[in-house]
């Protein structure tokens, strides 16, 4: 049978002759048809050309891989750590604050030639409150190296990356990191891959030795070992498999070429007719499969130790597409938007998306995707959606925090330009057509925090939030209307600490930061007539009004007006709808026979929303009130709009202080995934914060809890659950209502009002 044949190729029996190094990826045919006109030297250009991410969870060697990358390809001529002796720090660590944190907290860009391919590559970071910089690279890159380390596996922010390839549709290759530490098991990581992320995937290679003996890998394809020697790794070796492998090396060689039967019609016909395919096979239906989406290669290696990254290269060149293998759409703004595939051709007019922003030296640095025509220094473009024509007066090539002043790019490719003014997701065109590109998926902010400057407030504080908002689209500043306090909202609390920190070092702003204020409201339980009197007289005309009536939560009126509704057949208001509705004040005028002038109507109306705006409880705005005014009485001489104002005002506070008032909290819906072993952790720290569970799902091997927790108490849940989870749960949370507080709560709220009151008003003294 065909296994067995397969299995005497992998062992070295009837095996073809196979080339001294992996072909390049031109020199593969395909019966495809290539997504761009483009011909001669500008086709050739673009079939040798990547754009390639590199994308993990935090601590999986993402920036050491991509610094033994830029070393082997000659970018640089030394390697330095991310947390080096030399205090120097990696490449693509450009700030101070990464190089001290030994953390990657903005997307870096840099291009390199590997072979006779160029490459433009683009490190991500990998903490997920900095996700927004993998989202926004993903969007314009062609492929992805997706990173895992040997010993953790498929992590949170791995699922995350993985859901982000797939949003875009981006192909990728795994590489499997930290083949050297105690633990390692690359195929128990592949496993992970095929369960968790639910993609075929397979081993290119098999290791030599493990852990402190990690020495090399054998090609499967090519049926070699290969080492790396030198000082720093920089030759490869190859030789014969190692013989204790030999059995190994046959099962897993077997093992990718039953994978590849199932995603490749060539290599299942071959396997129906039980023949075997010739490395050069192998290789087509690897880098057919991997442009499809269909079979993920994996690589396996040591950045840290210089093993394993020359063998990812290759297989980088060979598998992963070139600008002509990708489908790039836009959007016709003159054809109601109709979908138009654009050609990597650079004689075509010119379409670019601005994917990124950065405050430099010299002004803004807007990172451009050509994705079609030419981009050239002095040309003028016209932003779509501003409708205003720039002129480019400098293109550069990105090498980290390092330019090149560049004449003009061809289609495919990633460069910057310099005082361009724009925003993030702008498409540009050469005014021929206006065409748009689709925009990038931006994640809601999960957080917040007060902010405010020390001592006395300064220009460089607005100017450092502004540039924030603008290079980072999920970092959001408001001024909140009622504590009139600076709120900054982001991903996570390591998000906004890093901008905290930002703006003390690069703006010389020092700030201190501290918990929002809640929203919270008061309202009234039941219902409490007025009859009030308001009577003033100082010399000459005085003041004089009179009101009655009654006040009761606006719940009262509006189920009599669902139930008339409902007997009418209208359609019944949404969930969202009716929360709004009950949150109004309503104010109902049922004077009869004048007792009240009608032009005294709008008086009272004002003193009632005048009398809403600051609670007797706590100070917080008043919600779900209706004020029935029925009877009053009014003087010929001393009664006015003032006067019925002021009784109004007067009258809701008296009737209020009967009405069983309570203090309301925003209560916040709160979807919580984590892996199902730590189910029982998640339900017990939402308890903790007298969190309601509503629902619970195992899916596979997470569980996703559905909860309703104050949003008082959800401080701070970010980094728990964290905890909790060892880096795996992550929490999503939106605002659902408002319901009263507990009464211990609410006695501690009425005390620190009373407190502040005092205290206010002795400073006044």
């Amino acid at each position: 049978m065909i296994r067995t044949a397969w299995s005497a190729v992998a062992r070295g029996g009837a095996t073809p002759a196979r080339p001294h190094t992996m072909p390049a990826a031109a020199s593969v045919s395909f019966l495809r048809r290539w997504n761009s006109t483009a011909t001669g030297s500008d086709l050739a250009r673009l079939q040798k050309l990547r754009n390639i991410g590199i994308s993990a969870h935090i601590d999986s060697g993402k920036t050491t891989l991509t610094e033994r990358i830029l070393f082997y390809t000659g970018r640089i001529k030394d390697i330095h750590e991310v947390r080096g002796k030399d205090n120097v720090g990696a490449k693509m660590d450009s700030m101070d604050l990464e190089r001290e944190k030994g953390i990657t907290i903005q997307s870096a860009a840099t291009y390199t030639q590997w072979g006779d391919h160029a490459v433009n590559i683009i490190d991500t970071p990998g903490h997920v409150d900095f996700t927004i910089e993998v989202e926004r690279a993903l969007r314009v890159l062609d492929g992805a190296i997706l990173v895992l380390c040997s010993v953790s596996g498929v992590q949170s922010q791995t699922m995350t990356v993985d859901r982000q390839m797939k949003r875009y549709s981006v192909p990728r290759i795994a590489f499997i990191n930290k083949m050297d530490r105690v633990g390692a098991n690359p195929f128990r990581v592949i496993d992970q891959i095929r369960t968790k992320l639910r993609l075929p995937a397979a081993a290119m290679q098999v290791p030599i030795g493990a852990e402190d003996s990690f020495i090399g890998v054998v090609d499967l394809v090519h049926g070699k070992a290969l080492y790396n020697e030198g000082v720093k790794g920089e030759t490869v070796r190859e030789g014969p498999i190692p013989a204790e492998l030999e059995s190994l090396v046959a099962t897993k060689k077997q093992e990718l070429l039953e994978a590849l039967a199932d995603v490749d019609e060539e290599i299942a016909d071959l396997y129906l007719a039980e023949e075997v395919p010739t490395a050069e096979q192998m290789v087509k239906a690897i880098r057919r499969a991997t442009l499809a989406r269909k079979f993920v290669p994996v690589f396996m290696g040591s950045a840290y130790k210089n093993t394993g990254v020359q063998p990812m290269l290759d297989g980088m060149a060979s598998y992963l597409p070139s600008p002509t293998d990708v489908d790039n759409h836009a959007l016709d703004a003159k054809n109601k938007e109709a979908k138009v595939l654009l050609d990597s051709n650079s004689d075509k007019p010119f379409v670019g998306l601005a994917f990124k922003l950065e405050e430099g030296r010299f002004g803004q640095l807007t990172y451009v995707r050509v994705y079609q025509g030419t981009l050239s220094k002095g040309m003028n473009l016209f932003n779509v959606r501003t409708g205003k024509r720039v002129k480019v007066p400098r293109v550069v090539r990105m090498h980290s925090n390092e330019m090149e002043d560049v004449d003009s790019v061809g289609a495919g490719e990633i460069c910057a330009l310099f005082g361009v003014e724009c925003s993030s997701g702008d498409t540009f065109s050469d005014g021929t057509e206006k065409l748009t590109m689709t925009s990038m998926f931006v994640p809601e902010p999960v957080i917040s925090l007060a902010i405010h400057p020390k001592g006395k407030d300064t220009a460089n504080f607005s100017k450092a939030l502004n540039r924030f908002q603008k290079e980072d689209p999920t970092f959001r500043v408001h001024v909140d209307a009622e504590s009139k306090e600076t709120i900054i909202s982001g991903m996570g609390e390591l998000h906004l600490e890093i901008y905290v920190e930002r703006m003390r070092r690069e703006y010389n702003v020092d700030c201190t930061t501290g918990k929002p204020r809640v929203a919270f409201r008061e309202t009234i339980q039941q219902k409490a007539t007025f009859n009030y009197t308001h009577k003033k007289q100082s010399g000459g005309s005085g003041q004089f009004g009179r009101v009655i009536g009654f006040i009761e939560p606006t719940a009262a009126s509006v189920e009599a007006e669902l139930a008339e509704a409902a007997a009418d057949g209208e359609q019944p208001l949404s969930e969202a709808e009716l929360a709004s509705k009950l949150q109004q004040n309503v104010f109902s005028n049922e004077v009869v026979g004048g007792s009240i002038p009608s032009n005294f109507i709008p008086a009272c109306e004002k003193g009632f929303h005048e009398a809403t705006l600051k609670g007797p409880l706590t100070g917080h705005p008043i919600t779900g009130t209706r004020m029935v005014l029925q009877d009053g009485l009014a003087h010929s001489v001393d009664s006015n709009e003032l006067a019925f104002r002021t009784a109004t005002l007067y009258a809701f506070r008296d009737a209020m202080a009967r009405a069983n008032a309570v203090v309301l909290e925003p209560i916040m819906s709160v979807s919580v995934t984590a892996p199902a072993e730590f189910q029982g952790s998640v339900v017990s720290g939402i308890n903790k914060r007298k969190g309601t569970i509503t629902d619970s799902e195992v899916q596979e091997d997470d569980v996703v809890i559905q909860a309703l927790v104050p949003l008082n108490n959800m401080f701070g849940y970010s980094s728990d659950l964290r905890s909790i989870t060892q880096g795996k749960g992550e929490f999503a949370m939106e605002y659902l209502r408002h319901e009263p507080v507990l009464g211990s709560t609410q006695q501690e709220l009425i005390k620190a009002y009373q407190e502040a009151r005092k205290a206010e008003a002795a400073a006044k003294n």
